[in-house]
């Protein structure tokens, strides 16, 4: 008997286990080493290669083989997960040295280094579980936090030494701190210097940030997890730099700025990328190792905020700065001093520098991310086929990952010369098709995707409405890429016109669209789900009920599902609030002040940007859901809410996930919550 999609859905991981990732090209080309499951439904990633000249694949690491297929995580590991998103086990990552010739990754707190030649696989003996090992770029010594301090070990005679301990609780050296890994997307905390002799360190002191505790009411003999987090307008980790030398030397890194965005220690130098707590600057420093002394040489700065792009800063064969930088209306790729891209041109990342060629991803048109070289002074298409793509590029070898909107797999090839092959999904087919049409919508010509049930003739019937954004900053909804409708597209077949629309503040438009939520994250987010619906029903007159319309969603698109039925009830009929952040005042410091700034000192902002005043307005169905154990939206969001509209006496509904974090990957508890919504949407609105 066949899985139906929510159980499928679930076991795969939203269908993510079995797609190749995690690419790391040869310097000379000649070979590719990558992370994949066994199958799109098991959920243990094995390190594999790809050989070029003869076409083999092979299965370098499996964890069964090595008895580490249960995992037994460490509590930072598991933190550090929870930060990247990172829905599968097994070797989730891994650290190479410069010629690839060998991987260090951890396995349930164990430390274990590959030899890429030989397929040989060892563990290597430690004080402590292990996060985030890193081989010197000679491959001759492995780094490694364990509780809090940075080790080295020596692959040849295992000596291992910690480079610098904790000098007292909430110190850590080597990792990156909560605002780091959730908010400026960098999950390392320590550079290995291109001679393998010294790192560049961060030393983070989480004492200055407030504790909170994360219980679990459905175990109440459990101690609750204490957790420093930094909410708006409180303090963050105080973070600061070293350079650690094996020799013994400390040498301190001063920088002036709240934020350390990243940093590059390659053979061209140390570089560091910082920006304050307000961040509308972001400047980049040169480092000297030997004194800690540090040079601007790029400061740039924006009235509203400054964006982090990633991948930058690099540099070319001679040392010329590789950057992004908002100029002339559009995100630009700046080679030098110059930008070299057009402004209509929206840059998304910049994937690597191979030579003097970079390799960067930017839109045209939002919907669709492009791969692009610069070289020469000129700029070239890499792919041309509608859709989402992504790359690497090293020693002649490009890889491509693609995905198309009507297809809901993930393509990978590799191009060197002549030879061209493919590394093979192990996905598993999804049971459905998207059946996706993406229009322009509303007076804003908004980005938005038109899903109907599979067999619906157009104009035959009017369909009840279910809206499904996330609708809000940094990330981007509606995309040429078929996987990211699955789910929508399910929710259509159980008998909706389902509708995903970006509006104001979701990328790929240009900074302008951006920064149209500046102090405000509820208003323009709103009138822009309002506007997409109003402009879908012109395009589709015969097929959208207006006097039946939901709206769901998950942490921002939860905030803005809750925000529509309370302040447009004359619009929404029913919402799903999951994970729904309703006080912007309990999110964290980087995300919430940049688009809302410090809350002492825009107190009205973060009121107008609010749930909790608009409790008594609610007279439309509401159902809330929160795992009890999140740590980046907490509960408490829900819970005051929940308490906010009893207090009003307001009915509603409260779906309480005990054990559960932001993310849903336990099984039964994913394929339950698709079955519970549409139970939900069904009778709020008497589909």
């Amino acid at each position: 008997m066949s899985e139906s999609f929510p159980r499928l859905y679930a076991r795969t991981r939203r269908f993510t286990l079995g797609v190749p990732r995690g690419f790391v090209i040869a310097p000379d080309g000649d070979r590719v080493v990558f992370l994949r499951s066994r199958s799109g439904t098991d959920p243990v990633t094995c390190l594999w290669e790809l050989d070029l000249s003869s076409g083999a694949e092979r299965m370098v690491v499996d964890p069964a083989d090595l008895g580490a297929a249960d995992e037994d995580l460490p509590a930072e590991e598991k933190a550090r997960r929870e930060r990247a998103r990172e829905q599968a086990g097994g070797v989730v990552a891994f650290g190479a040295d410069s010629a690839l010739t060998s991987a260090a990754f951890a396995l349930s707190g164990g430390l274990y280094l590959a030899d890429l030649r030989s397929g040989a696989v060892r563990r290597l003996d430690t004080p402590g579980p292990v996060i985030d090992p890193r081989l010197s770029p000679d491959g001759a010594r492995v780094a490694y936090v364990t509780g809090g301090a940075l080790h080295v070990q020596e692959v040849a005679t295992g000596d291992d030494r910690a480079l610098a301990s904790p000098e007292g609780a909430g110190v850590t050296y080597g990792l990156a701190e909560f605002i780091a890994a959730e908010e400026l997307d960098r999950m390392r905390g320590y550079w290995w210097s291109p001679d393998g002799t010294a790192l560049l360190a961060e030393r983070a002191d989480e004492s200055p940030v407030q504790t909170w505790h994360i219980a679990d009411p459905a175990n109440p003999s459990r101690t609750p997890t204490a957790v420093a987090y930094p909410s708006a307008g409180t303090a963050n980790a105080t973070v600061e730099l070293l350079v650690l030398g094996l020799d013994g030397s400390r040498t301190q890194v001063p920088f002036d700025d709240e934020y350390l965005v990243t940093a590059v220690w390659d053979r061209h130098g140390a570089t560091i990328v910082t920006m304050p707590r307000d961040q509308k600057a972001i400047r980049v420093l040169t480092v000297d190792p030997a004194t800690g002394a540090t040079e601007l040489v790029r400061e740039d700065t924006d009235d509203a905020w400054v964006d982090v792009v990633a991948g930058v800063p690099a540099c070319l064969s001679d040392g010329t700065l590789v950057w992004v930088a908002d100029a002339g209306g559009g995100r630009r790729l700046v080679v030098g001093d110059a930008p070299v891209t057009p402004p209509t041109l929206q840059v998304r990342d910049v994937l690597g520098v191979s030579g003097d060629t970079v390799l960067f991803r930017a839109s045209a048109e939002p919907t669709e991310i492009h791969l692009w070289t610069w070289s020469g002074g000129a700029i070239s298409p890499v792919t041309s086929e509608p859709g989402v793509h992504n790359g690497r590029l090293s020693g002649g070898t490009l890889l491509v990952v693609s995905q198309t909107l009507d297809s809901p797999s993930t393509t990978v090839r590799v191009e060197n010369g002549q030879k061209r092959l493919h590394i093979a999904s192990l996905a598993e087919r999804p049971k459905l098709e998207p059946r996706v049409s993406l229009v322009r919508t509303g007076e804003r010509e908004l980005s938005t995707a038109v899903l109907l049930p599979s067999g619906h003739v157009p104009g035959s019937r009017r369909l009840p409405v279910l809206m499904d954004p996330y609708g809000g900053p940094h990330a981007q909804r509606v995309m040429a890429s078929g996987r990211g409708f699955l789910e929508s597209q399910w929710f259509a077949d159980q008998g909706f016109a389902v509708i995903v629309a970006d509006g104001r503040g979701t990328p790929g438009r240009g900074p302008a669209f951006e920064r149209e939520v500046l102090h405000d994250l509820a208003t323009p987010a709103l009138e822009d789900q309002v506007d997409a619906l109003k402009g879908a029903a012109q395009l589709y007159p015969g097929d959208l009920d207006l006097s039946r319309v939901a709206i769901k969603g998950w942490s921002f698109g939860g905030f803005l599902a809750a925000l529509a039925v309370l302040r447009r009830p004359d619009v929404f009929h029913a919402a799903i609030a999951g994970a729904p952040v309703t006080d912007w005042r309990l999110y964290d410091t980087a995300y919430t002040e940049r688009y809302l700034g410090h809350p002492g000192e825009l107190p009205d902002v973060y009121d107008r940007s609010s749930l909790m005043a608009d409790a008594e307005k609610l007279e439309r169905a509401l159902l809330l859901i929160h795992g009890l154990a999140d740590d980046n939206v907490v509960a408490a969001h829900t819970l005051r809410l929940s308490s906010s509209l009893v207090a009003a006496g307001r009915p509603h509904t409260v779906l309480p996930l005990s054990g559960v974090t932001h993310m849903t990957p336990q099984e039964v508890v994913a394929e339950n919550l698709l079955l519970l919504q549409v139970e939900f949407l069904r009778r709020s609105l008497d589909a």
